[in-house]
């Protein structure tokens, strides 16, 4: 009878399945959780119940990685990151589809208790939509529901009080999530993840357990709580982060103090240890390059406009050049740019104000002595302002080149006007500057690339200046043509985040081109500019396109079609300067959506991963992981050491520390032998099984075929790409390359209307589809394809059914 019903005894003891929650641990629920493991212990004297010390134990710490990790992607939505968030939250899905094999995650989720199993897999796609969406809340409410669903199922694997450990654990990462919010800025998000974590602490039936079986780490918790809001109160970053390791090593201290068997919480604080590992990686992929580069975005585009300002003064375009430097002053002053400068260096911030007042004087009054001179001041307090407000070496090279692109284009317009003289004049200052190393871009891109060094500089750099000199245009063509893409080969070695705020400054640039060429009634020339620059953007642009659509769709669609206006408004006759002045406005606005988006918090994260190192070192459960197995424990300090590595260097990969850490968790309740293997483990038994129950139907094929058009990779929850432009006659393939298997299901009312219905499995409508896989149809496995050949024009939207809460879509463009 204990067997039958202990866990539902266990869930009336253990009150709500998790700190929040808004679904409580039913009776029901945890009574079918029993009767699927069928393994649970009597109580020992009637006051902990559950499995014996096991695998099973091993796997109930695993999931409280997930539990933990379904925070981390709400802190970045508290810390204003919702979209780095809802990236968290496929990871997680991800990595939960890929923890296959006897004791891995998801097999034995769904082993322990299918309706916990389904509803988390629910909780977690909502998780992700709601983020994807701005929603926070809805994306915290479901953050509980999932995390409840996971301790429905640890309560059945370990038992009732090994569960409570893995609670005060999951507290304990959830406080040490503000730490992370501090480090993007977010002081009020820190705050708010404070406040969450001690109500949900108040909450949980290990609230009092605690009090009683350590006093002193409850009221180290609660204190640190309290710390950490008072610290971001005070937008101490540092003292947010001191208060949050303080909150967790309570919690870790107060988990060996309630339960019997040490085990249970060494292997539970090495859950958290990879927790921790994995908010590593979500800081390292949030903020972006940080804001100050977008700050900095700005500045440098206001150094091309001042230049354009200064030719076309020259041109006898005065009041062109006039109306350049107010705009710039206009923008300025409304940009958040504007405040950044002043605390960073207040005296360049006032020399450029007053070199902008002096250059508008000087055009006013037609001297040419005082333009240069105020346009030069102009110019030297930008880059000191930059200089000030970003110290990657990366970050200030890719501006400088995208002022140099901006510059040797001037260049080209000018010998198109007929004033060799002039082009000649603005390559040579381009050389002065690289060979003075302005902003390190010299010695960066020699350090970069010896031979994009010499390409830039030897080869054509000089070469284009003697080319103006002679007026000889083949020569202009060809090294203009070289200069500009050995610039954008340097930004495209860089960062994306870096190169797309280059690039967006380039763009900026050409669209003012265009109305300072306008102005010059060169309307034609004006609008072939934008044509091309859209051209330019539409091929790449060193990552910025993929990068921008990514990071906001609508600033993309926007960003687009502001550029647009500018040439039309130049064929029309129009006014130029505004279609330019609102597209600037929407670059501007895409370098801060980048930047935000993007990673650039390296340090920062690294910094963690140290701190967990550190804290192993001295931790009980050293010692019991280097006796339990000393293979596990030597990899588990490889595995760290290597990923801060990488996370110094920019590539940083959580994978292998999080399987090394798993593995340790197995290790200290000896059961090493029976931790799945790598991160996957689809080469088991029990997946090959269910792979041969599955059927793909028409059009799946082993392998890819050869005629195809185009190829999209099946990843773990992702199409790649996920937006596929074809023409109508074109096959396409969906190769699976990782994760369990898909299905590629086009939704009926996203595909044109006079369109034959297509999905693997050869189905003649989304809901035969749907019922199809079901029953194990329409599947695409390892080794295997599908394909489709497209043969009417439009937009085709797709899912894969067992991956669509996961957000698996994607997209096909069929062009006539």
């Amino acid at each position: 009878m204990l067997k039958t019903v202990g866990i539902a005894a266990t869930g009336l003891l253990a009150g709500c399945p998790s700190q929040g929650s808004s679904e409580p641990n039913t009776a029901s629920a945890d009574t079918e959780a029993a009767t699927e493991q069928g393994t649970v212990a009597e109580t020992d004297e009637g006051d902990e119940s559950g499995v014996s010390v096991g695998p099973m134990t091993a796997v109930a710490t695993e999931w409280n990685v997930y539990r933990a990790r379904l925070y981390d992607a709400v802190a970045l939505g508290r810390a204003g990151a919702p979209g780095a968030g809802a990236t968290v939250a496929q990871s997680v899905f991800a990595r939960f589809e890929g923890a296959s094999g006897e004791y891995g995650a998801h097999e034995q989720l769904e082993a322990t208790s299918e309706s916990a199993y389904e509803g988390f897999e629910d909780a977690l796609g909502s998780v992700q939509s709601s983020l994807s969406e701005g929603d926070v809340s809805a994306a915290a409410s479901a953050a509980d529901e999932a995390s409840g669903h996971l301790q429905t199922a640890q309560q059945a694997a370990a038992g009732q009080q090994a569960t409570r450990v893995l609670d005060l654990l999951v507290l304990g990462s959830r406080a040490s999530n503000a730490a992370m919010a501090a480090t993007l800025g977010a002081f009020e998000g820190a705050a708010a993840v404070a406040e969450e974590t001690m109500t949900a602490f108040e909450d949980a039936l290990v609230y009092s357990q605690i009090e009683d079986a350590d006093a002193e780490s409850y009221e180290a918790f609660e204190n640190a709580l309290a710390g950490i809001g008072s610290a971001a109160g005070n937008e101490d970053a540092s003292g947010v982060t001191e208060q949050a390791r303080a909150a967790l090593d309570a919690t870790v201290t107060g988990a060996y103090a309630l339960v019997q068997q040490e085990a249970v919480a060494g292997a539970g604080h090495l859950s958290t240890m990879q927790a921790r590992g994995w908010d590593a990686a979500a800081l390292a992929s949030a903020g972006g390059p940080g804001q100050a580069y977008a700050h900095t975005v700005t500045l440098n585009s206001y150094r091309a406009r001042v230049a354009d300002a200064d030719w076309l003064a020259a041109n006898d375009a005065a009041d062109a050049a006039s109306t350049a430097v107010e705009n710039v002053f206009a923008h300025f002053e409304g940009a958040n740019a504007h405040d950044a400068l002043e605390e960073a260096d207040g005296e360049a911030y006032e020399a450029f104000e007053g070199g902008l007042e002096d250059l508008s004087s000087a055009i006013e009054s037609g001297s040419g002595d005082g333009i240069d001179s105020a346009a030069e001041t102009v110019d030297t307090n930008l880059v000191t302002g930059i200089e000030a407000l970003v110290g990657g070496e990366d970050a200030r090279a890719a501006l400088e080149s995208a002022f140099f692109r901006a510059r040797i284009a001037d260049a080209r317009e000018l010998y198109r006007l007929g004033d060799a003289d002039s082009a000649a004049a603005v390559v040579s200052d381009v050389f002065a500057r690289f060979e003075e190393n302005e902003l390190g871009f010299h010695e960066t891109m020699e350090e970069e690339s010896e031979d994009l060094y010499h390409r830039f500089e030897e080869e054509h750099l000089v070469s284009l200046q003697s080319a103006y000199e002679n007026d000889d245009s083949e020569a202009v063509a060809t090294h203009h043509d070289g200069v500009q893409q050995a610039l954008l080969d340097f930004e495209a070695a860089l960062s994306t985040a870096v190169a797309s705020g280059a690039e967006a400054d380039y763009m900026i640039g050409r669209a003012f081109d265009a109305t300072g060429l306008a102005a010059l009634s060169e309307t034609d020339r004006a609008a072939t500019v934008i044509q091309d620059t859209f051209a330019h953007f539409e091929s790449g642009a060193a990552g910025f396109h993929e990068a921008l659509e990514e990071a906001d769709e609508e600033i993309y669609e926007t960003f687009e079609s502001t550029l647009s206006d500018v040439r039309a408004a130049a064929q029309d006759g129009g006014d130029v300067t505004s279609a330019a002045t609102a597209f600037n406005d929407e670059a501007i606005a895409a370098a801060y959506a980048i930047a935000g988006s993007a990673g650039g918090n390296g340090e920062a994260a690294t910094a963690i991963v140290q701190d967990v190192f550190a804290t192993f070192e001295e931790a009980r459960v050293h010692e019991m992981l280097e006796e339990a197995d000393h293979d596990a424990y030597e990899n588990f300090e490889a595995a760290l050491s290597d990923y801060s590595k990488g996370l110094t260097n920019g590539d940083g990969n959580p994978t292998r520390m999080a399987d090394a850490t798993r593995t340790g968790q197995f290790a200290v309740v000896g059961a090493v032998d029976s931790a799945p293997s790598g991160s996957g483990g689809h080469g088991s038994e029990e997946s090959e099984e269910t792979e041969s129950s599955l059927s793909g139907g028409p059009n799946v094929v082993e392998g890819v075929p050869e005629d195809v058009d185009h190829v999209v990779d099946m990843e773990a929850v992702a199409y790649v790409p996920e937006e596929l432009t074809v023409s109508v006659g074109d096959k396409v393939a969906w190769e699976h390359v990782g994760g369990e298997p898909h299905s590629v299901t086009a939704y009926e009312d996203e595909i044109p209307e006079d369109a034959t219905y297509w999905a693997s499995g050869g189905f003649e409508s989304e809901s035969a589809a749907r019922e199809g896989w079901e029953n194990g149809e329409g599947a695409v496995q390892s080794g295997q394809s599908y394909v489709h050949t497209f043969e009417t024009a439009g937009e085709h939207g797709y899912v894969c059914i067992p991956h669509e809460a996961a957000g698996m879509v994607g997209t096909v463009i069929v062009e006539e």
